[in-house]
């Protein structure tokens, strides 16, 4: 190896060595909008940095998002909520180590003056009867979230199909957030995570009007590691310490005493429990 050469070799092991060592120390977490916007993420994050030294980066978005980013090695893990999705994540191989973490439930929220009568459905598949044949506005995530996901299942099974054209189906295409936030100003319905309505309540009208615990509406939150194999890029070590924290006893303990302003508790622990701790 000439001088020239030797020099340059350096010149690339000088760039490449702060890179590594950057990659190292830093970790990429997709998730919903959810766990941000609730600010359970703020919550138990600073725990985890300060016990491990890995700096997080999160990149809050709904879960078909969460999971195409992870899908496309652009994070090294990803907390989502969806079952049926994570599951084909995992069996397409592009996910390892699924653990559950929490859960909660769907709400119906609407108008305090409910002129659909969800409030005095039976089942949830009632109430959306209840909203399609009244003709309120019914504002969606329309975003591939987990929460759009529950929602369009529920519609498939009152209507055979997601109202999509109908002039009372609006979809947002934001987050939970700002979509509460619309159907409160259209005076209309929505479905949400128990969280995130708790977490707005306070700034909006809207009203909880169906709240059942059942299976239907249960919201479990699942959390892996991107595939090492298929995306030998990323931070795999990183991603499993975060996973081992958020099913570690101190990680659940920390999410099951995590509440609102008000003292509410927005999320269930359920690491190792059958049935999720429904």
């Amino acid at each position: 190896m000439n001088q020239s050469t030797f020099r340059t070799v350096v010149l690339i092991l000088t760039l490449l060595l702060p890179m590594s060592v950057q990659a190292a120390d830093r970790l990429k977490l997709s998730s919903t909008t959810s766990t941000d916007n609730t600010g359970l993420l703020a919550y138990l994050l600073p725990v985890f940095e300060k016990e491990t030294g890995l700096k997080v980066d999160v990149i809050a978005v709904g879960t078909g998002k969460a999971l195409k980013l992870a899908e496309n090695g652009d994070v090294d893990v990803t907390l989502v909520h969806a079952p049926s999705a994570e599951k084909a994540f995992v069996e397409a191989g592009y996910g390892v180590n699924h653990r559950a973490v929490m859960a909660n439930y769907f709400v119906i929220v609407g108008p305090e003056k409910d002129p659909a009568g969800v409030g005095a459905a039976i089942s949830a598949e009632e109430a959306f009867r209840k909203i399609a044949e009244s003709g309120s506005p019914f504002v969606s995530r329309g975003d591939n979230s987990g929460t759009h996901i529950k929602e369009q299942s529920i519609w498939k099974a009152v209507l055979g199909d997601v109202p999509t054209g109908k002039s009372w189906y609006l979809e947002s295409g934001k987050g939970m957030g700002e979509t509460l936030t619309i159907a409160d100003e259209k005076l209309g319905y929505s479905l949400s995570d128990s969280g995130s309505y708790l977490k707005y309540s306070d700034k909006m009208d809207l009203k909880m009007l169906f709240v059942k615990s059942s299976d239907l509406l249960y919201n479990p939150y699942g959390i892996m590691a991107v595939n090492p194999e298929k995306q030998p890029h990323v931070n795999y070590e990183g991603a499993m310490k975060l996973i081992d924290f958020m099913v570690s006893e101190e990680g659940q303990r920390l999410i099951g005493g995590f509440t609102d302003k008000f003292g509410n508790k927005l999320f269930v622990p359920m690491a190792g429990k059958p049935g999720g701790g429904k």
